[in-house]
C-alpha cells in the first residue's frame, strides 16, 4: 500500500457522501452493554458506576445480597490518602436471585445504571447524574423485606506503624510517620444511616518541612485539615435499627435506598459537617424521584450522542469498540469532582477486610489500598485524560486542569525559594496541592534537589500539560478557559524553562543538568521531549488571540522559541538507537532522545515524543519518513499500559502497526470478573493507562488534526468498518461512516469547516 498525496479536500465529495448519518451514540453504545447470566461471590466481581465524583463498585454475593463499595473524588484523609467512603449491603428477604434459573445482570451504560433482574424481582443501581446520590431501586413481584447495613473497615484510630492502611502508600517510602490513622465516625440520626471521617490532623505540614517550604505554611492552607467526607442512608418508609442499619417495617413490592455523598474542604467539625449534609439530603429530594431518573437519562444520553467510535469488520473489532465505550464510561463515572481520577485504579479500587495490624500487600488489601501510592504521576495521568479532547468531553477534564491551576501559586513560591528566579515546573510524581512526593524528595533530605534519579530533573509534563490545554481551547474557544488555565500555567512553566537554564555560546539554552524522561538520568543534556514540547506549544501560545495575552508574555515565549537548540539527530546503530555518539557513519538518520545521554534506566523511547504527544512529525507533515524511520530504529517495544507504541504509529501513518496495537490495548483484560478494568500490568487495577492508551490509538487512527486542518483515515485499516463522530478545533464535529477505506454519510458542523477536512485514500 502506498499514500497518495494531495489530500482529498471534501468540497470535491460527492453529494452522496454529505448525506445525513443514522447512527446516534446512545443506540450504539447500548449494543457494547455488559451482561453476566450468574451471581457474583465477592469484590473481585464487581461492575463500576457513578456520577463522576461519587463512584461505586457493584457487585452480588451467592446469597443475593447486593454489595456498594462507595468512593468520592476527594475523600482524602489526613495522611493524604485518597480512601473510600464505606461499603453498604442491600439485602432482600426473601432474595429474588438466590436459586433464580433466569437471573441477568446488565451494566446499562445508555441509561447509566446496572439492572439486577430474575423473574421474581429487580433491583437498579445508579448515581444521579444531577445530584450527590446513589440510587438503589427494588422490586419484587411479592412483598419482601429490605435491609440496608453500613459494613466499615476504619472503626478504630491506630498509629501507622501498626494499620493495615500504610500499605501501599509509595510517597512515605518505608518511613514512619508520627500520626494516626483515624476511625470513621457513625452518628446516630433519626431513620438514617450516616457516618464520616474528620482529619484532625494533617500530614500537610510534615510534607512542607521535610521539602524545607514551612515558610510557605501560613501562606498556603492546609488542603486536608478540617475535611469530612461521607455519607448519608435513608429511603421512604425505612426506619433505623442501631446506627449501623436500616430496615423497612414490613414487606413491600417496591422498595427505595438512597445514599448521599458529602464531603467539605474545611469544616469546624463533625457537626458542621452534619448539618451540611441535612442541607444536601433536602436539596436532593426537591426533585421527584421519576423526573430525577428521567434528567439523569438524559444527561447520559446527551453524553453518548456527543461523541462515538463504533468499529466493526471482525470479532477483535467489535472488542476495540467495547473497550473503548468502556474505558470512558470509567472517565464519566469518576471525572466530576474536585480532583482527577488516578491512572492506579481511579475510584474503582476493591479489596476486603484485613484483620490485626497485617499490612496490606498487593495480594491481600483492604479496600483503601492502591499500588504506588496516592500521588499523581503525570506520565501516567495524562493518558487517561488526551483522548477526552476529541470526545468533547471537556467537563471530564476540568478537575485535571484544576488541579495543575489551583497548585500554581505554591509551585511558583517553591521556585521562587529554590533557585531564586520566577516560573514554575510541576513535578513528576505530586500531591493534589503541588509538591513532589515526598519519598521522591527523600526524608531529612539537606538539598532542595528532589533525591530519586527517577524524578529528580522529569519536568517534561509541565509541556504536555500545557499541550492538552492549548488542544482544549482550540475545540471549545473557551476565552475564561484560557484566561483562569491556559496562560497562567503556560506563562509559569514557560518562564522556568528561560530563566532556570544558561545559554551556550551561540545563545542557545542548555538544559542540564536534567533527564530524557526516566530513561536516561543524570547525563541527559537538551531532551527531546522538552525541546519538541517548547517547539509545540510556543507557536501555538503566540498564535493566541491577543486578548488573551500581553506583550510581556509574547516577548517571553518569542525568545525562548528563538533559543531553543535543534532537536536531536544523529545515526542508528544496528538499526536502532544508538550509544551516545556510537551511530554507524552508514546507519539511518534518525531523531535521538537527547543531545547528549547516557544508559538506559527504563523503557520509555523519549525521541517519539516528537509523534506523540507533541505532533511535530506525523502524516500531512514534512519528513514523515524521518519519523517513521526513528519509530522501527526504537530501543523498547511497548503495547499496553503506558506504552506509548500504538500513538506514536498512527501519528506517522503506520496503519497495520497501530491496528495490531490496538486491539492488545483493548483486550489486555484484567483478572477480576469486569475485566474491562484491564489486566494490572505496571500501575494497578483499573489500569486506566492502559484504556486511556487504547482510546487515543483508535482516535488517531480515525482523525488527526493540525491547526484548522482535519485528516481523515491517517491510519485507516480498510478490513474495518466503522461509524464515528469526533470533535475538532474550533467548535467543529466530524460524523460519518468508514467501510473499505471510503468515507460516506459524512457530517461537518459547522458547515463552513468543510473546506479544512481532507481524507487520505489508500491504494
Amino acid at each position: 500500500m502506498k499514500w497518495f498525496y494531495p489530500l482529498l479536500c471534501i468540497a470535491a465529495l460527492s453529494s452522496s457522501i454529505l448525506a445525513a448519518s443514522e447512527a446516534d451514540g446512545l443506540s450504539l453504545v447500548a449494543s457494547n452493554d455488559v451482561v453476566w447470566k450468574t451471581l457474583g461471590t465477592n469484590e473481585n466481581d464487581s461492575m463500576p458506576i457513578g456520577n463522576g465524583d461519587l463512584a461505586v463498585n457493584v457487585w452480588t454475593e451467592q446469597n443475593g445480597d447486593v454489595m456498594l463499595l462507595l468512593s468520592k473524588a476527594d475523600s482524602w484523609t489526613e495522611m493524604g490518602k485518597l480512601v473510600k467512603l464505606g461499603r453498604v449491603r442491600i439485602k432482600l428477604a426473601p432474595s429474588p436471585f438466590v436459586a433464580s434459573s433466569r437471573f441477568t445482570q446488565i451494566l446499562a451504560m445508555e441509561k447509566g445504571a446496572i439492572e439486577m433482574k430474575s423473574d421474581t424481582g429487580s433491583v437498579r443501581v445508579w448515581a444521579d447524574a444531577n445530584y450527590p446520590v446513589v440510587r438503589i431501586e427494588a422490586h419484587s413481584e411479592q412483598p419482601v423485606s429490605l435491609e440496608a447495613a453500613l459494613e466499615l473497615w476504619r472503626t478504630n484510630s491506630v498509629p501507622f506503624s501498626k494499620s493495615p492502611q500504610r500499605g501501599g502508600m509509595f510517597e512515605f517510602g518505608g518511613h514512619g510517620v508520627p500520626m494516626d490513622f483515624w476511625a470513621d465516625t457513625v452518628l446516630t440520626t433519626a431513620n438514617r444511616v450516616t457516618w464520616c471521617h474528620f482529619n484532625s490532623n494533617s500530614i500537610y505540614p510534615l510534607v512542607l518541612k521535610q521539602e524545607h517550604l514551612e515558610s510557605l505554611l501560613t501562606k498556603h492552607p492546609d488542603p486536608l485539615l478540617h475535611r469530612c467526607f461521607g455519607a448519608s442512608i435513608f429511603g421512604p418508609g425505612l426506619m433505623a435499627d442501631g446506627d449501623h442499619h436500616l430496615r423497612s417495617p414490613q414487606p413491600r413490592k417496591d422498595l427505595r435506598v438512597d445514599i448521599v455523598g458529602l464531603t467539605q474542604n474545611s469544616t469546624e467539625s463533625v457537626e458542621s459537617w452534619r448539618k451540611e449534609m441535612e442541607t444536601s439530603i433536602q436539596r436532593v429530594g426537591t426533585t421527584e424521584f421519576e423526573t430525577a431518573r428521567n434528567l439523569h437519562e438524559e444527561w447520559w444520553a446527551t453524553f453518548w450522542n456527543r461523541s462515538w467510535i463504533q468499529v466493526s469488520g471482525s470479532p477483535d473489532a467489535v472488542r476495540v469498540s467495547q473497550g473503548y465505550d468502556i474505558q470512558r464510561w470509567m472517565m464519566a463515572c469518576s471525572s466530576r469532582g474536585e480532583q482527577p481520577t488516578k491512572f492506579n485504579g481511579g475510584l474503582f479500587t476493591v479489596g476486603h477486610d484485613i484483620t490485626g495490624d497485617q499490612e496490606s500487600n498487593q495480594a491481600d488489601h483492604d479496600p483503601d489500598y492502591r499500588l504506588w501510592g496516592n500521588c499523581y504521576w503525570n506520565q501516567n495521568n495524562r493518558l487517561i485524560y488526551w483522548p477526552l479532547i476529541v470526545t468533547g468531553d471537556s467537563d471530564l477534564m476540568k478537575p485535571w486542569f484544576q488541579m495543575y491551576a489551583g497548585a500554581l501559586a505554591l509551585v511558583k513560591d517553591r521556585t521562587r525559594l529554590y533557585y531564586q528566579h520566577d516560573g514554575a515546573a510541576f513535578p513528576e510524581t505530586m500531591y493534589f496541592w503541588g509538591l513532589p512526593n515526598l519519598g521522591d524528595f527523600g526524608w531529612n533530605n539537606p538539598s532542595n534537589q528532589i533525591q530519586s534519579p527517577w524524578i529528580r530533573h522529569h519536568l517534561q509534563g509541565s509541556l504536555e500539560v500545557i499541550a492538552q490545554a492549548l488542544d482544549v481551547y482550540e475545540f471549545t474557544q473557551d476565552d475564561s478557559f484560557a484566561h483562569q488555565v491556559l496562560v497562567p500555567i503556560s506563562e509559569a512553566v514557560v518562564t522556568y524553562y528561560d530563566q532556570h537554564w544558561t545559554r551556550d555560546a551561540k545563545g542557545k539554552i542548555r538544559m542540564a543538568p536534567v533527564q530524557s524522561l526516566e530513561t536516561y538520568q543524570e547525563t541527559a543534556v537538551n531532551p527531546t521531549p522538552d525541546i519538541a514540547g517548547l517547539k509545540s506549544v510556543l507557536p501555538r501560545l503566540l498564535a493566541l488571540p491577543g486578548r488573551l495575552t500581553i506583550r510581556e508574555q509574547r516577548d517571553v515565549w518569542g525568545r525562548v522559541l528563538r533559543d531553543l537548540p535543534p532537536i536531536p539527530m544523529g545515526k542508528t546503530a544496528k538499526g536502532k538507537v544508538p550509544p551516545q555518539g556510537k551511530g554507524d557513519e552508514n546507519g539511518d538518520t534518525i531523531i535521538l532522545p537527547a543531545e547528549e545521554y547516557g544508559k538506559t534506566c527504563n523503557v520509555e523511547n523519549p525521541e517519539l515524543y516528537v509523534a506523540f504527544p507533541y505532533h511535530l512529525y506525523g502524516v500531512g507533515k514534512p519528513d514523515l519518513e524521518l519519523g517513521r524511520r526513528t519509530y522501527a530504529a526504537r530501543l523498547f517495544r511497548q503495547d499496553a499500559c503506558w506504552g506509548q507504541d500504538g500513538t506514536q504509529a498512527a501519528t506517522l501513518g503506520l496503519t497495520s502497526e497501530a491496528q495490531r496495537i490496538v486491539r492488545t490495548e483493548f483486550t489486555k483484560y484484567g483478572e477480576q470478573r469486569f475485566s474491562w478494568f484491564w489486566k494490572s500490568s505496571n500501575d494497578w487495577i483499573p489500569d486506566l493507562d492502559n484504556g486511556g492508551s487504547g482510546m487515543i490509538t483508535l482516535q488517531q487512527m480515525l482523525m488527526q488534526y493540525d491547526g484548522k486542518r482535519i485528516l481523515l483515515l491517517p491510519a485507516w485499516p480498510t478490513n474495518w468498518t466503522a461509524e464515528f463522530k469526533l470533535h475538532a478545533p474550533f467548535q467543529t464535529t466530524v460524523q460519518g461512516h468508514v467501510e473499505v477505506g471510503k468515507i460516506s454519510n459524512l457530517i461537518v458542523m459547522p458547515k463552513t469547516r468543510e473546506k479544512d477536512v481532507e481524507i487520505i485514500e489508500r491504494k
